[in-house]
């Protein structure tokens, strides 16, 4: 990412260098920022050589910008380095007064993102994922607790009129249903599509009891999926995830192989999340036998999110070299089936802020 011959104490690539920044943050003022939510972390929106990435805030860190360049301590990095300005649909309200901006939020330069419904049936503590902060933002009054359909075609046309926002990201919170909240997601899109046809959006959700929930999803006119197991090591996956474990991964691969059949090959993924104790060479078999089943196996670092059952009992982000190990590995598996975020149009991995796997060519 950076020219020819520049080099950093944190590394000798982009990617190990932004596996450290992911992980230290950066000292710069950014007024697109997000706190609480799903995760992955709290950040701040910036560009860097013009890519969208997601950056903790660290006013402590020794990464600074400087000139428009990002500096690790009195060494020029060589990586430009800009925050996202704050767009302009922030400063409106709905008839009813609702600011825009509680109903979603712009992500990256040009990602408009939303969760849809903002409460988990798994957010008791008991059940509650560990690195998880979904109401956290409804608490603090940063969101509200649902969006409607229109409320969203509203938000997501004044987005693409006025900033630009060329695709979109609609979560949700897991619901009661055996869809697990899918068939509000189908609604949702179809609202938005009717306002501004043909813009790329990703949905995201657990594993549907009925599968037959994700040709409905295509069929309102999302283009891919995100169904995100987070890891695929069971004993992990009952320490961090208590409720969502249940779900086995027999169920996890069975709506893999149903949305690859509906969306097409690599316009499907999950979060993998580096630092949550899973052994990395498994993690990293388990990463290969996904996009052999057209997965993207989006590989993002955990950070301890403010609100977040981790963050409260003091549970470290995982060493910059885990990171840069897992994430190069899986970047030369993405390489060699020939599958990019870019390609899945919307949605996480073809935003990939959040990740290094785009600085380390996955």
């Amino acid at each position: 990412m950076g020219p020819p011959g520049t080099r950093s104490p944190a590394g000798d690539s982009p990617a190990a260098l932004l596996a450290d920044v992911a992980l230290q943050g950066v000292a710069m003022d950014v007024p697109v920022q997000r706190r609480g939510g799903a995760g992955p972390s709290d950040d701040g929106h910036v560009l860097v050589n013009g890519a969208n990435a997601a950056l903790p805030v660290n006013p402590r860190s020794r990464y600074a910008v400087r000139g428009g360049k990002l500096w690790d301590g009195d060494a020029d990095t060589g990586l430009r380095i800009e925050a996202v300005r704050r767009p302009a649909f922030y400063d409106l309200r709905t008839a009813k007064g609702v600011p825009y901006e509680q109903i979603a939020r712009l992500h990256g330069a040009d990602v408009l993102a939303t969760t849809v419904v903002q409460t988990c049936v798994r957010y008791a503590e008991q059940d509650r994922c560990r690195f998880c902060a979904i109401e956290e933002s409804l608490r603090s009054g940063s969101t509200v607790v649902s969006k409607t359909p229109a409320q969203l075609a509203e938000v997501a046309e004044a987005a693409v009129r006025l900033d630009g926002v060329r695709q979109m990201v609609m979560t949700t919170g897991t619901t009661p249903g055996p869809d697990r909240g899918a068939r509000y997601l189908a609604r949702c899109v179809r609202a938005v599509l009717a306002a501004v046809p043909g813009l790329p959006i990703q949905v995201q959700c657990e594993p549907p009891a009925d599968l037959s929930v994700l040709a409905a999803l295509r069929e309102a006119g999302a283009v891919a999926i995100g169904i995100h197991v987070e890891s695929l090591d069971d004993e992990v996956r009952r320490r961090w995830m208590p409720g969502k474990s249940s779900v086995p991964l027999a169920s996890y691969y069975a709506a893999w192989d149903e949305a690859v059949r509906v969306f097409g090959a690599n316009r499907v993924s999950t979060y993998l999340l580096v630092g949550l104790g899973e052994d990395p060479d498994e993690l990293i078999t388990g990463a290969a036998e996904l996009i052999r089943r057209g997965v993207y196996p989006f590989v993002v670092p955990f950070r301890p999110l403010l609100g977040t059952l981790a963050r409260r009992d003091g549970v470290p982000a995982p060493p910059a070299a885990l990171l840069r190990r897992v994430t190069e590995a899986v970047a030369g598996l993405l390489r060699a089936a020939a599958m990019t975020g870019a390609d899945q149009r919307a949605g996480c991995a073809a935003c990939g802020g959040c990740s290094v796997l785009q600085a380390a060519g996955g």
